[in-house]
């Protein structure tokens, strides 16, 4: 299936993954909705989008966490971008990495807030209208953690566990509808979700790829574009991918 000025709503396409995401479907020609917190980072995604080929950009100042912001971004978009045809629900985050007995609950909110929330509320605002149109494909940004728990991120893992669930069930509740449902779960990318885990303490965050080679951004929006891209019949459910040094959330090849 063509890419060419299919509408394509990005969530979190200020860096890693969705950045990665973003340049992925511009280079077929994609019309992108491109949104995130820092309007100064998702403005350089864009120009980048555009030179790589997107056939429009428009930008989105937005916080997944706010029901009514993403409602309203929604309800508020121009008519020629109104009817999405692709979402990436993408903009996720871990904080802190300790037990849970001993964790900062602010993290554990914004966690929650983002992860699980944030993906219903973008998936509500943007789903009925894909069910309307008769067409439209959600792409759900996973992780294995959502399969198993690593020590010191209960939290995280029940996050994604719970978007795999929702995943899951949205797939279940559009049966009989045309619009597919895809989660992409990988184990280590290396982004600044480690700098971010650990508020931006950049050495402890470098060892977590240390002694391996992690997957990249870019492999995560190739998979993407994969899965988006097979014919109309072909729902892919779910994609897991790890690092080859990297066997699950707790096994891990690390070279000396």
């Amino acid at each position: 299936m063509g890419l060419k000025d299919k509408i394509v709503l990005i969530t979190g396409a200020s860096a890693g993954i969705g950045a990665a995401t973003a340049l992925a479907f511009a280079a077929e020609g994609a019309r992108l909705l491109l949104a995130a917190r820092r309007a100064g980072k998702l403005a350089e995604v864009a120009s980048k989008a555009l030179a790589r080929g997107a056939a429009a950009v428009h930008s989105i100042d937005l916080d997944v966490r706010s029901r009514h912001a993403v409602q309203r971004a929604i309800d508020e978009l121009p008519p020629e971008w109104a009817e999405i045809d692709i979402l990436v629900n993408n903009a996720g985050l871990s904080r802190g990495m300790e037990k849970l007995y001993t964790g900062r609950v602010e993290d554990w909110e914004e966690m929650i807030d983002t992860n699980i929330k944030g993906v219903l509320y973008v998936a509500r605002a943007v789903v009925p209208g894909m069910v309307v149109r008769r067409r439209g494909h959600v792409v759900t940004m996973g992780s294995m953690a959502g399969e198993i728990v690593f020590p010191n991120g209960a939290v995280y893992c029940g996050t994604k566990a719970a978007a795999r669930a929702i995943n899951d069930g949205l797939r279940v509740d559009l049966l009989g509808t045309p619009v597919r449902v895809t989660s992409v779960d990988p184990g280590l990318v290396e982004t600044d979700f480690s700098l971010v885990r650990f508020h931006g303490d950049a050495g402890r965050a470098a060892k977590v790829y240390k002694g391996i080679t992690p997957l990249t951004a870019e492999d995560i929006a190739d998979v993407i574009l994969w899965a988006v891209t097979r014919p109309e019949h072909v729902n892919i459910s779910r994609v897991s991918l790890t690092p080859i040094q990297q066997a699950n959330p707790l096994l891990i090849h690390r070279e000396p």
